[in-house]
């Protein structure tokens, strides 16, 4: 019997996705799953929105370089690359709090073993349309009124369920990993439920 498979689509400036995705590592080590990862982008969903803060609006025209360097390295080598690529850029941009940028693209590339030279797709349009193919794949079962992370997964009668989050910070670990995943399978698999939300009072811990 095949190992049931979790889809996420991220965006790499996001701190709340990079957290999702820490933990859904952590639950392939206690759960019989495995997580697949694809790229959906802030920038793209929020393209043509001028009522945000200019401070954000920076961010989301930043945003474009690490998505593209994402889409290009899938292009190339396959899908499985993203895994160990968004780890690279995620550990440099939310740990190691390094200026987005071809610097940090051609390092993160080599970290993950990939062609440096792929930092040039950050400044290019030629893959957009299949940038956009994989946001609206990963958004279209959520809505648009939803950021990253997104998350396709295995339902309780087998057919697919998509959700945004979870939210959590820090990332739990060990079986905490596995029962939170119990648990937002639990809830999200039932029909007809939408939401579950609380103020958030903590900002993103990074471990």
């Amino acid at each position: 019997m095949s190992t049931p498979s979790i889809d996420m689509w991220f965006d790499p400036i996001c701190p709340w996705a990079w957290m999702t995705s820490r933990w859904l590592i952590e639950v392939e080590q206690v759960r019989d799953v495995r997580v697949d990862f694809h790229v959906m982008s802030l920038s793209v969903l929020n393209a043509g929105r001028d009522d945000l803060p200019e401070k954000y609006r920076q961010l989301l025209a930043d945003g474009w370089g690490p998505v593209r360097v994402c889409i290009a390295a899938a292009r190339k080598y396959g899908d499985p690359v993203l895994r160990d690529l968004y780890t690279a850029l995620g550990t440099r941009i939310h740990l190691g709090k390094e200026p987005l940028g071809r610097e940090l693209y051609e390092a993160a590339l080599a970290d993950a073993g990939l062609d440096p030279a792929l930092a040039a797709a950050a400044e290019e349009t030629v893959h957009d349309d299949l940038l956009v193919e994989s946001h609206n794949r990963g958004m279209k079962p959520v809505g648009t009124d939803v950021g990253t992370p997104v998350i396709h997964a295995p339902g309780p009668d087998g057919a697919t369920i998509a959700f945004f989050g979870p939210v959590v910070t820090p990332a739990p670990k060990g079986e905490a990993a596995g029962r939170l995943y119990d648990g937002v399978l639990l809830v999200a698999g039932t029909p007809g439920f939408y939401e579950l939300k609380r103020t958030r009072d903590l900002g993103p811990i990074f471990e």
